[in-house]
């Protein structure tokens, strides 16, 4: 054989073997993150770049503050609930009724978060205004049950077994408010595209992301400066094996061209994990009657202890307009 026929074979198999090196590690990677995504297990590792994923550092001030908050709220809520969702599944709630209760709200937490954690600093306020609050425990988190959280395409079914739960207790006497942050958020928003009983009458949702594949794909790309086309295939078939869907099956802008329920959209111009456009094409997309607080340098989920005031008024506001939307069919 000659010198160069050898060179040019030997240096195909290089190059064969260093692109199936590539597709190897390619692939080990994409694992990792969707074992990151959405198993309940959290990866050991996955504390030391949860910043890096995240896009910026922890505010360890507002996280102290969030934490005495939660730790309040647990001290007060003490009615434990648990239903079993529409597949199977075990979930568990949090009740904290109201006496004279104007209004629910049922409250969906995000991802690798809690009730708690998630809801502590605005409860007493929702509270303080006639609100008896059911706080969901998210599948795959907490006490509830579940492998694997769904990014909203599974938790929108169960935020409507919650909904029915609170109507069983309440005789379906008041209006239902649906608020989420984060990933409780893009639930609440899949939710609005589903039938929905009567007395849900608004939804609040702070910094959503549109679709489980839009936000991986910023944090891959964005945040961690990798390459998300190789991996989508491969995410989107993990996907699939693990909660039986697609990362792009449902989009909370599909749900929102098809709903008549008011939403109130929440975003902080600083998010750097769920970016401020998901909530701009949210709200442009949206059928119904909407609003938009923007809050000027909020990073992710922290829009409330930014601008507690306006963000009150707003909430506030918002009630006030579409409490009276629900009549019950008693006093008709």
């Amino acid at each position: 054989m000659k010198d160069k026929t050898k060179k040019i074979i030997g240096g195909t198999v290089l190059g064969a073997t260093a692109l199936a090196g590539l597709t190897i590690v390619s692939h080990s990677i994409t694992h990792y993150l969707m074992r990151v995504a959405l198993d309940r297990k959290e990866p050991k590792s996955m504390q030391k770049s949860r910043g890096q994923m995240m896009g910026s550092a922890e505010n360890k001030d507002l996280v102290t503050m969030i934490t005495a908050a939660s730790g309040k709220l647990e001290e007060k809520v003490t009615e434990k609930v648990e239903i079993t969702a529409h597949d199977g599944i075990s979930l568990v709630g949090h009740w904290w009724p109201c006496e004279e209760s104007k209004r629910i709200v049922i409250a969906m937490h995000g991802w690798r978060s809690s009730w708690s954690f998630d809801f502590g600093a605005i409860a007493d306020f929702w509270h303080d205004n006639g609100c008896s609050v059911l706080f969901a425990e998210q599948r795959g988190q907490g006490e509830s049950g579940g492998d694997y959280m769904g990014f909203g395409l599974i938790e929108q079914y169960d935020c409507c077994d919650w909904v029915n739960w609170v109507n069983d207790k309440t005789n379906e006497e008041l209006p239902i408010y649906l608020g989420g942050v984060s990933m409780g958020a893009t639930t609440v928003l899949m939710t609005a595209g589903l039938e929905l009983p009567q007395n849900v009458v608004g939804i609040v949702a702070d910094c959503a992301f549109t679709s489980p594949y839009a936000i991986w794909k910023h944090v891959v790309e964005d945040n961690l400066h990798l390459s998300y086309g190789i991996r989508s295939a491969a995410a989107d078939d993990l996907c699939k094996r693990k909660i039986n869907m697609k990362a792009r099956e449902y989009t909370t802008t599909e749900a929102l061209k098809n709903t008549d329920i008011p939403v109130l959209f929440i975003h902080g111009t600083d998010d750097h994990f769920v970016p401020i456009e998901m909530t701009y094409e949210n709200y442009k997309v949206c059928a119904s009657e909407k609003r938009l607080l923007v809050v000027p340098g909020a990073e992710h989920a922290m829009s409330y202890l930014v601008d507690k005031k306006g963000y009150e008024d707003a909430i506030l506001k918002f009630w006030q307009d579409f409490d009276e939307d629900f009549t019950h069919p008693c006093f008709v």
